[in-house]
């Protein structure tokens, strides 16, 4: 495959998904039936993307194991072992994600040889580890987007316990003011998670019971309410409290390296992964939660979260830099005589059109491909170079070289 390609993407149907964003994305009329949760582009066995080639719609996935070197590059295909490292996707929460967090690869190496040689299945309910890969990402908001994300600092979860006033928790509190760090928040975190359903229940009723009185001012005690009436009594409605609540603007990101808790509450995003399904839980989720694996994988750094903007690189390219090996999120913006032209150094890149309309040229050929709002290409390593023009703004997901 040396031509520029034409991307055709499966949709993922959550129950947390919007009905509207991701149809309105894709330009299609009125709301979808189902949530529409994600949309996902790459090679993911689950729902690879199909690339159109002479009128006929191919697996990405299958296109990749025929010509890697072609499509990934002769360097990355080397590194990755011939397969595309990352997994794009639009995110569109409508409704809170569980709370959650990833291992690092050698913990997803150990995970995944432990579960093998205990004979769970893969697709079980109970399996932590799917594969022997970590799983940093990206998020970038496309509209406004909130988030938890990483333990507050010691002292202000501290402060937001004292407003609430729980008896539940006045023995938990005390130990974290006697140790208010690192090893005071693991075992506090610890305590939370490993108390009996019904202590949980009664501490979440106090809780909520006094974020209802206080949900005029602080977001804190807004999101609390709003979580209880989403997953009632779920210990995961206090993490308002223990994690930073965070806000994305248009533009701005945010990067999860591994065992950085997390949930993402509601918002439409750009989503960038490396490919890998991962997941250990630790609320707001019917689904498994394996409290131990969870406290062996986390991160229990407090602070705040910083916040990620593009930084320029010139020609209309600016790029959120995050360090990862897998891959390199960019956002590209063109207008009238502003056109976008690419690197001659470059791997592997996917790009999907954000908003207006925009044509990728081959310069090799001449050869255009139209990408309207919701478009998406595929644009491999052995397209020498490539320019864009319209009016428009588009996300591109690529691999460092």
């Amino acid at each position: 495959m040396r031509e520029i390609g034409l991307l055709r993407n499966s949709i993922q149907e959550y129950a947390w998904g919007s009905t509207t964003a991701i149809s309105e994305l894709l330009g299609q009329a009125g709301q979808s039936d189902k949530p529409q949760a994600e949309l996902w582009m790459g090679t993911h066995p689950k729902a690879p993307s199909e690339v159109l080639q002479d009128g006929v719609w191919k697996s990405l996935l299958e296109l990749v194991k025929e010509h890697p070197e072609e499509i990934l590059g002769k360097q990355i295909a080397r590194r990755f072992h011939n397969k595309l490292p990352f997994l794009f996707k639009v995110l569109a929460a409508a409704k809170p994600l569980s709370i959650q967090a990833h291992p690092n690869r050698e913990q997803a190496r150990r995970g995944f040889i432990r579960e093998n040689e205990l004979g769970i299945p893969l697709e079980a309910p109970n399996r932590n580890y799917r594969d022997d890969n970590h799983k940093p990402e990206i998020i970038c908001a496309l509209t406004v987007f909130w988030a938890l994300k990483g333990f507050r600092e010691v002292k202000e979860i501290i402060r937001l316990l004292d407003k609430i006033q729980s008896p539940g928790l006045a023995e938990a509190l005390t130990s974290l003011r006697d140790q208010p760090n690192r090893e005071g928040l693991k075992g506090f975190f610890r305590h939370l998670m490993t108390m009996e359903k019904g202590k949980q229940h009664q501490i979440v009723d106090e809780a909520v019971g006094s974020a209802e009185k206080l949900a005029n001012g602080d977001g804190v005690w807004q999101w609390m309410v709003k979580l209880n009436l989403e997953y009632p009594r779920d210990i995961g409605v206090l993490s308002a409290i223990f994690l930073n609540l965070v806000q994305l603007k248009p533009g701005q990101a945010m990067y999860l390296p591994a065992g950085e808790l997390h949930a993402y509450l509601e918002g439409v995003g750009i989503e960038l992964m490396a490919n890998s399904d991962n997941v250990l839980r630790g609320g707001l989720t019917p689904k498994h939660i394996d409290v131990q694996e969870l406290l062996n994988i986390l991160n229990f750094t407090e602070g705040e979260v910083d916040i990620l903007r593009p930084k320029g690189l010139g020609s209309g390219e600016a790029v959120y830099q995050t360090g990862t090996s897998e891959f390199v999120l960019s956002t590209i913006t063109v207008g009238e005589g502003a056109p976008f032209k690419s690197s001659r150094n470059r791997s592997v890149e996917i790009m999907i059109c954000t908003e207006g309309a925009a044509g990728v040229t081959d310069l090799s050929n001449g050869e255009m491909t139209r990408l309207p709002k919701g478009g998406s290409v595929i644009v491999p390593a052995a397209v020498a170079q490539y320019s864009i023009e319209g009016d428009a703004t588009l996300y591109k997901a690529a691999v460092p070289l």
